[in-house]
Protein backbone atom coordinates (compact mmCIF):
# COMPACT_ATOMS: atom_id res chain seq x y z
CA UNK A 1 0.00 0.00 0.00
CA UNK A 2 1.38 3.39 -0.99
CA UNK A 3 2.07 5.97 1.72
CA UNK A 4 0.16 9.22 1.16
CA UNK A 5 3.07 11.15 2.70
CA UNK A 6 6.72 10.36 1.96
CA UNK A 7 9.47 12.19 3.80
CA UNK A 8 13.22 12.13 4.30
CA UNK A 9 16.01 14.18 5.86
CA UNK A 10 19.39 14.77 4.25
CA UNK A 11 22.08 17.28 5.20
CA UNK A 12 19.71 19.41 7.28
CA UNK A 13 16.97 19.56 4.65
CA UNK A 14 13.75 17.61 5.26
CA UNK A 15 11.63 16.88 2.19
CA UNK A 16 7.93 16.14 2.66
CA UNK A 17 6.06 14.89 -0.41
CA UNK A 18 2.30 14.61 -0.87
CA UNK A 19 2.11 11.25 -2.61
CA UNK A 20 -1.25 10.88 -4.36
CA UNK A 21 -0.21 11.94 -7.87
CA UNK A 22 -3.07 10.03 -9.54
CA UNK A 23 -5.51 12.12 -7.47
CA UNK A 24 -3.56 15.38 -7.92
CA UNK A 25 -2.52 14.98 -4.27
CA UNK A 26 -6.06 15.66 -3.06
CA UNK A 27 -6.32 15.74 0.72
CA UNK A 28 -8.11 12.69 2.04
CA UNK A 29 -8.17 11.58 5.67
CA UNK A 30 -5.09 9.40 5.28
CA UNK A 31 -3.03 12.17 3.69
CA UNK A 32 -3.99 14.70 6.36
CA UNK A 33 -3.21 12.22 9.14
CA UNK A 34 0.13 11.39 7.54
CA UNK A 35 0.99 15.08 7.14
CA UNK A 36 0.29 15.81 10.80
CA UNK A 37 2.30 12.82 12.02
CA UNK A 38 5.17 13.71 9.71
CA UNK A 39 5.48 17.23 11.13
CA UNK A 40 5.23 15.95 14.67
CA UNK A 41 8.17 13.63 14.01
CA UNK A 42 10.21 16.30 12.26
CA UNK A 43 9.83 18.62 15.25
CA UNK A 44 11.38 15.92 17.43
CA UNK A 45 14.55 15.75 15.33
CA UNK A 46 17.67 17.80 15.88
CA UNK A 47 19.16 17.28 12.42
CA UNK A 48 16.58 19.39 10.55
CA UNK A 49 17.20 23.01 9.52
CA UNK A 50 14.48 23.56 6.93
CA UNK A 51 11.48 21.62 5.61
CA UNK A 52 10.56 21.51 1.92
CA UNK A 53 6.95 20.61 1.11
CA UNK A 54 6.13 19.41 -2.39
CA UNK A 55 3.68 17.29 -4.36
CA UNK A 56 4.33 14.20 -6.46
CA UNK A 57 3.29 14.38 -10.09
CA UNK A 58 2.11 17.44 -12.03
CA UNK A 59 0.08 19.11 -9.25
CA UNK A 60 1.14 20.44 -5.85
CA UNK A 61 -2.27 19.79 -4.27
CA UNK A 62 -5.79 20.08 -5.69
CA UNK A 63 -7.48 20.60 -2.32
CA UNK A 64 -9.84 18.30 -0.45
CA UNK A 65 -10.72 14.91 -1.90
CA UNK A 66 -14.19 15.59 -3.33
CA UNK A 67 -14.97 11.89 -3.72
CA UNK A 68 -14.37 11.27 -0.02
CA UNK A 69 -16.28 14.41 0.96
CA UNK A 70 -19.28 13.40 -1.12
CA UNK A 71 -19.23 9.86 0.22
CA UNK A 72 -19.25 11.15 3.80
CA UNK A 73 -21.82 13.90 3.32
CA UNK A 74 -24.30 13.84 6.19
CA UNK A 75 -21.97 11.75 8.35
CA UNK A 76 -20.56 13.40 11.47
CA UNK A 77 -17.13 14.02 9.94
CA UNK A 78 -15.73 17.53 10.35
CA UNK A 79 -13.42 17.94 7.36
CA UNK A 80 -13.00 21.65 7.99
CA UNK A 81 -11.70 21.22 11.53
CA UNK A 82 -9.49 18.38 10.36
CA UNK A 83 -7.79 20.30 7.58
CA UNK A 84 -7.59 23.48 9.67
CA UNK A 85 -5.85 21.64 12.51
CA UNK A 86 -3.36 19.97 10.17
CA UNK A 87 -2.49 23.16 8.30
CA UNK A 88 -2.00 25.00 11.58
CA UNK A 89 0.28 22.17 12.69
CA UNK A 90 2.34 22.65 9.54
CA UNK A 91 2.56 26.37 10.26
CA UNK A 92 3.74 25.71 13.84
CA UNK A 93 6.67 23.60 12.67
CA UNK A 94 9.81 24.55 14.62
CA UNK A 95 11.74 24.95 11.40
CA UNK A 96 11.30 27.26 8.40
CA UNK A 97 9.17 25.67 5.69
CA UNK A 98 9.28 26.08 1.91
CA UNK A 99 6.41 25.13 -0.41
CA UNK A 100 7.60 24.15 -3.88
CA UNK A 101 4.76 24.54 -6.37
CA UNK A 102 5.51 22.67 -9.57
CA UNK A 103 1.82 22.76 -10.47
CA UNK A 104 -1.61 23.74 -9.23
CA UNK A 105 -2.21 24.65 -5.58
CA UNK A 106 -5.97 24.88 -5.26
CA UNK A 107 -8.30 25.44 -2.28
CA UNK A 108 -6.80 23.41 0.59
CA UNK A 109 -3.64 23.02 -1.49
CA UNK A 110 -3.37 26.78 -1.81
CA UNK A 111 -3.86 27.08 1.94
CA UNK A 112 -1.16 24.47 2.58
CA UNK A 113 1.26 26.60 0.58
CA UNK A 114 0.17 29.73 2.46
CA UNK A 115 0.78 28.00 5.79
CA UNK A 116 4.41 27.44 4.78
CA UNK A 117 6.90 30.25 5.41
CA UNK A 118 8.22 30.59 1.85
CA UNK A 119 6.73 29.71 -1.54
CA UNK A 120 8.51 29.12 -4.83
CA UNK A 121 6.41 28.42 -7.92
CA UNK A 122 6.96 27.26 -11.47
CA UNK A 123 5.51 29.64 -14.03
CA UNK A 124 3.00 26.96 -15.07
CA UNK A 125 1.48 26.69 -11.58
CA UNK A 126 -1.94 28.12 -10.74
CA UNK A 127 -3.29 29.09 -7.34
CA UNK A 128 -6.78 29.85 -6.12
CA UNK A 129 -9.69 29.26 -3.77
CA UNK A 130 -12.59 28.08 -5.98
CA UNK A 131 -14.81 26.99 -3.07
CA UNK A 132 -17.80 28.98 -4.33
CA UNK A 133 -17.73 26.85 -7.47
CA UNK A 134 -18.56 23.77 -5.42
CA UNK A 135 -20.87 25.36 -2.86
CA UNK A 136 -18.45 25.54 0.08
CA UNK A 137 -17.36 28.30 2.48
CA UNK A 138 -13.75 28.77 3.53
CA UNK A 139 -13.40 28.14 7.31
CA UNK A 140 -12.70 31.23 9.40
CA UNK A 141 -9.05 30.42 10.29
CA UNK A 142 -8.17 29.69 6.65
CA UNK A 143 -9.81 32.92 5.49
CA UNK A 144 -7.77 34.72 8.16
CA UNK A 145 -4.58 33.23 6.73
CA UNK A 146 -5.52 34.24 3.19
CA UNK A 147 -6.17 37.82 4.30
CA UNK A 148 -2.92 37.85 6.32
CA UNK A 149 -0.92 36.94 3.21
CA UNK A 150 -2.64 38.92 0.42
CA UNK A 151 -4.93 41.41 2.15
CA UNK A 152 -8.70 41.69 2.13
CA UNK A 153 -9.02 43.12 -1.40
CA UNK A 154 -7.32 40.24 -3.16
CA UNK A 155 -8.94 37.74 -0.77
CA UNK A 156 -12.33 39.02 -1.86
CA UNK A 157 -11.34 38.68 -5.50
CA UNK A 158 -10.19 35.07 -5.11
CA UNK A 159 -13.07 33.94 -2.93
CA UNK A 160 -15.94 35.67 -4.74
CA UNK A 161 -14.85 34.83 -8.31
CA UNK A 162 -13.49 31.36 -7.56
CA UNK A 163 -11.04 31.88 -10.41
CA UNK A 164 -7.50 30.57 -10.41
CA UNK A 165 -4.56 32.89 -11.00
CA UNK A 166 -1.31 32.00 -12.71
CA UNK A 167 1.95 32.01 -10.79
CA UNK A 168 3.07 35.41 -12.00
CA UNK A 169 -0.20 37.02 -10.99
CA UNK A 170 0.06 35.20 -7.65
CA UNK A 171 3.51 36.77 -7.23
CA UNK A 172 2.04 40.22 -7.89
CA UNK A 173 -0.60 39.54 -5.23
CA UNK A 174 2.01 38.44 -2.69
CA UNK A 175 1.01 34.77 -2.63
CA UNK A 176 4.43 33.46 -3.69
CA UNK A 177 7.95 34.77 -3.16
CA UNK A 178 9.51 33.67 -6.43
CA UNK A 179 8.39 32.44 -9.86
CA UNK A 180 10.77 30.65 -12.19
CA UNK A 181 10.52 28.62 -15.41
CA UNK A 182 9.41 25.06 -14.69
CA UNK A 183 12.80 23.73 -15.83
CA UNK A 184 14.54 25.85 -13.19
CA UNK A 185 12.25 25.07 -10.25
CA UNK A 186 14.25 22.19 -8.76
CA UNK A 187 17.52 24.10 -8.82
CA UNK A 188 15.91 27.24 -7.43
CA UNK A 189 14.18 25.38 -4.61
CA UNK A 190 17.35 23.46 -3.78
CA UNK A 191 19.40 26.65 -3.62
CA UNK A 192 16.86 28.36 -1.40
CA UNK A 193 16.66 25.36 0.96
CA UNK A 194 20.45 25.17 1.13
CA UNK A 195 20.72 28.90 1.83
CA UNK A 196 18.31 28.59 4.75
CA UNK A 197 19.84 25.34 6.06
CA UNK A 198 23.34 26.85 6.14
CA UNK A 199 22.28 29.47 8.68
CA UNK A 200 22.65 29.10 12.44
CA UNK A 201 20.18 26.51 13.80
CA UNK A 202 19.32 28.48 16.94
CA UNK A 203 18.73 31.57 14.84
CA UNK A 204 16.35 29.71 12.54
CA UNK A 205 14.25 28.13 15.27
CA UNK A 206 14.37 31.29 17.37
CA UNK A 207 13.24 33.57 14.57
CA UNK A 208 10.53 31.12 13.56
CA UNK A 209 9.21 31.17 17.13
CA UNK A 210 9.31 34.98 17.24
CA UNK A 211 7.45 35.26 13.91
CA UNK A 212 4.78 32.80 15.00
CA UNK A 213 4.25 34.68 18.27
CA UNK A 214 4.10 38.04 16.50
CA UNK A 215 1.63 36.76 13.90
CA UNK A 216 -0.69 34.97 16.33
CA UNK A 217 -4.08 36.58 15.72
CA UNK A 218 -6.14 37.83 18.61
CA UNK A 219 -8.91 35.47 19.60
CA UNK A 220 -12.06 36.20 17.65
CA UNK A 221 -15.25 34.27 18.35
CA UNK A 222 -16.44 32.52 15.21
CA UNK A 223 -18.81 29.78 16.39
CA UNK A 224 -21.61 31.35 14.35
CA UNK A 225 -19.43 31.33 11.24
CA UNK A 226 -18.49 27.71 11.85
CA UNK A 227 -22.21 26.92 11.63
CA UNK A 228 -22.33 28.71 8.26
CA UNK A 229 -19.36 26.67 7.00
CA UNK A 230 -20.91 23.40 8.20
CA UNK A 231 -24.32 24.23 6.75
CA UNK A 232 -22.75 24.95 3.36
CA UNK A 233 -20.75 21.71 3.39
CA UNK A 234 -23.88 19.65 4.09
CA UNK A 235 -26.09 21.53 1.62
CA UNK A 236 -27.61 20.12 -1.55
CA UNK A 237 -25.68 22.77 -3.49
CA UNK A 238 -22.35 21.50 -2.13
CA UNK A 239 -23.24 17.94 -3.09
CA UNK A 240 -24.23 19.17 -6.55
CA UNK A 241 -21.01 21.17 -6.81
CA UNK A 242 -18.82 18.21 -5.90
CA UNK A 243 -20.62 15.88 -8.30
CA UNK A 244 -20.49 18.45 -11.09
CA UNK A 245 -16.76 18.93 -10.59
CA UNK A 246 -16.14 15.18 -10.63
CA UNK A 247 -18.37 14.75 -13.68
CA UNK A 248 -16.75 17.75 -15.45
CA UNK A 249 -19.99 19.66 -16.02
CA UNK A 250 -21.48 22.97 -14.94
CA UNK A 251 -23.29 22.79 -11.57
CA UNK A 252 -26.92 23.76 -11.12
CA UNK A 253 -27.08 25.61 -7.80
CA UNK A 254 -30.45 26.20 -6.15
CA UNK A 255 -29.50 28.01 -2.95
CA UNK A 256 -30.30 25.16 -0.59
Amino acid sequence: MRDEIVWSVADGIATVTLNRPDQRNAMNTALLTGLRLCFERLDERSDVRVVVVRGAGPAFCSGMDLKEMEKQRGVNVDHESGVVAVLQRVERCRYPTIAVLQGDAIAGGCELALHCDLRVAADVARLGMPLARVGLVAPFPLTQKLIEIIGSAFARQLLFTGRLVDARRAYEMGMVHQVVPAADLEATASTLARTVADNAPLSLTGMKAVILRAMTPREIAHDDLDIVVQRARQSADASEGRRAMLEKRAPEFRGR
